[in-house]
């Protein structure tokens, strides 16, 4: 008999490895518990929320930060790489656009010296050029790096604004002739942006006044609301970027997509509207249901699904 204790099973004490699984297994059955819970809550808000955006409000319209909101990464990145393909700079310059492109996915938020760094290289680097020119690779770098990575679910979200009969615009510290090659490929009205001096159609390697961010952002979409005869209280912006701050708190409905952590911060405490495309995470408060994944396109087509069921 004793032959056959193998077989008996045997009491043990829990080991500190033993423990730990246990207490990880619990953890995790407490949060998916309290994310199924925040789901529903998430979406009886929605429920009770007025419908948004307003079909056939003329007076209203969508604004769009670029980087890391409708896009991952920033263009001004992307658009490096393309002019490094066709051989317009060497490559330690490609090394620094990568390093920088690096850091913004991974930080998730902009960097003030890369950001300028950037933009002095693709000034020096497009001096000289004829406008017509970038114009035409711009359109072949959007195919090449840029169209894949669009994230689904904030294309739904200007889709709905469109399908509302409302105008979409990109407003980006991009140059404005890459911001309107993005927004003409995704249907959008049109597009905010830097602008690049340029002299008989040539780039002199200088701006017109300074890069379109931060406060710069907030005047372009106030003049343009002026000049469309918009009404900002009805109107809606969406930016990942605590420095788009001063744009989002213009419109009547500011969206934090894919927020930094100040923005997020800043966004609970106005109980603004959060979007994150990013992880799987909830959203902590939100008026149109959530589309989740990673930039996956049943979040895209979800976050559609509901909006249309939502006008009926």
């Amino acid at each position: 008999m004793a032959a056959l204790g193998w077989l008996t099973p045997r009491r043990r004490s829990a080991t500190a490895r033993s423990v730990l699984a246990g207490e990880a297994s619990a953890e995790a059955a407490r949060k998916s518990s309290q994310e199924a819970q925040e789901a529903a809550q998430v979406a009886q808000a929605a429920e009770q929320e007025p419908e948004f955006p307003v079909i056939g409000d003329d007076r209203a319209a969508a604004f769009f930060d670029l980087d890391n909101t409708v896009m991952q990464g920033a263009a001004l990145f992307h658009f490096g790489r393309g002019l490094y393909k066709r051989k317009f700079f060497e490559t330690r310059d490609l090394a620094r656009f990568a390093w920088q492109q690096a850091w913004f996915r991974l930080a998730g938020v902009e960097d003030p010296e890369h950001m300028q760094e950037a933009r002095d290289s693709a000034l020096s680097i497009v001096k000289g050029h004829r406008v017509a020119e970038l114009e035409t690779i711009g359109e072949e770098i959007y195919d090449e790096y840029m169209a894949d990575r669009i994230w689904p679910g904030t294309r739904a979200l200007a889709q709905a604004h469109l399908d509302a009969g409302q105008k979409v615009w990109l407003v980006t510290a991009a140059p404005v002739e890459i911001a309107q090659v993005i927004a003409r490929r995704l249907g959008l009205t049109g597009a905010l942006g830097t602008v690049a001096e340029s002299v008989d159609g040539v780039y002199t390697g200088k701006l017109v006044g300074e890069p379109l961010h931060g406060p710069a952002k907030a005047e372009a979409v106030r003049a343009l609301a002026a000049a469309e005869g918009l009404d900002l209280s009805r109107c809606a912006a969406y930016s990942d970027s605590h420095n788009d701050i001063p744009m989002l708190s213009l419109v009547g409905h500011p969206y934090a997509i894919n927020p930094d952590t100040k923005l997020r911060k800043h966004a609970r405490e106005k109980d603004w509207r959060l979007r994150d495309y990013r992880t799987g995470r909830k959203a902590a408060k939100v008026g149109i249901p959530a589309a989740a994944g990673v930039g996956a396109v049943a979040g895209g087509t979800a976050a559609a699904i509901a909006l249309s069921r939502r006008r009926r």
